[in-house]
């Protein structure tokens, strides 16, 4: 079968109208280019060209014309490819993102504006879910409150403060034993992920059992009724909003104080150089948010 040299030699020729000014065009020898047409016609069993001699341009054959028509759609597949590629290799392309409540409020902001400054032609898809566990299915990366499970890179992003969320009053120091929630009403998210394997699991190892008054995954919807008078909350500080705090609350530091939520960027296997970027633009934004106490109480 015919090669791609071969078909770029049949649209150069028919082109141009002769083979000198074709080979100059392709960079080619006359002679190569003759060898590379003689070795087309082999292929498809008959002559491309008719050839009338002297300075008269050559003609293309009832049998050349088929397989010029048909060699430029081939062609223009193999250019549209090698342009798919070069933009790749450019951090253009598209990338799905999977992210969480805080994720998007908090740190994707800053990073899809960095990026789409930097590479206006990239296409960014996000999906956002609350998930008990991590499923990247078709996306590139995935924002999770805990590290990925086997067969899955996990990128530690940033570390995440717990804090007592109360109206102002409800506790005269900044500091609050964890005893004092035994019993308490508390308004608290769903019991999954760092809710559930950090917060509620510390709790119970102290033999501390909040009465848990409603759960919603609305981080706003949490304030609102903490604002209420419905219960405190132990939440994330960047849950909370930034750099902004909301108002009508104040925030207590726990004793003792509960291990952060750690948030990882979980991907799988080679990523494309937008995936590569989205990964290193999220760290970066973190370290920004953490040099301007974003993740303290």
């Amino acid at each position: 079968m015919y090669e791609l040299r071969h078909l770029r030699a049949l649209d150069a020729i028919a082109s141009e109208g002769t083979f000198a000014r074709a080979a100059a065009r392709l960079g080619y020898t006359q002679s190569t280019l003759s060898q590379q047409v003689a070795a087309l016609e082999r292929s498809v069993g008959g002559a491309v060209f008719d050839r009338p001699g002297g300075p008269r341009p050559v003609r293309l054959t009832p049998l050349g014309r088929l397989v010029l028509a048909s060699g430029r759609e081939v062609l223009d597949l193999v250019d549209d490819a090698a342009a798919s590629v070069e933009r790749f290799h450019a951090g253009d392309g598209r990338v799905d993102i999977g992210t969480f409540q805080t994720v998007t409020n908090v740190l994707l902001p800053a990073v899809v504006q960095r990026i789409r400054e930097a590479r206006p032609g990239c296409d960014i898809r996000l999906v956002e879910d609350e998930a008990a566990d991590p499923d990247l299915g078709d996306l590139d990366v995935l924002f999770f409150d805990r590290p990925g499970p086997a067969g899955v890179d996990s990128t530690p992003v940033i570390e995440d403060e717990h804090v007592l969320v109360a109206r102002p009053g409800d506790f005269t120091s900044r500091r609050v034993p964890v005893e004092r929630l035994d019993g308490a009403p508390l308004v608290a998210l769903p019991p999954i992920c760092d809710q559930a394997l950090v917060v509620e699991a510390h709790l119970a190892a102290r033999g501390v059992r909040p009465d848990v008054v409603f759960r919603t995954a609305d981080n706003q919807a949490v304030l609102s009724m903490v604002r209420a008078g419905l219960g405190s909350a132990i939440m994330p500080t960047l849950s909370l909003g930034w750099p902004e705090r909301p108002p009508g609350i104040e925030l207590h530091r726990l004793e003792p104080a509960l291990p952060p939520r750690r948030i990882h960027a979980l991907t799988r296997g080679s990523l494309s150089p937008l995936a590569e970027q989205v990964v290193a633009t999220a760290r970066q934004v973190a370290r920004e948010v953490r040099a301007a106490g974003g993740c303290r109480a």
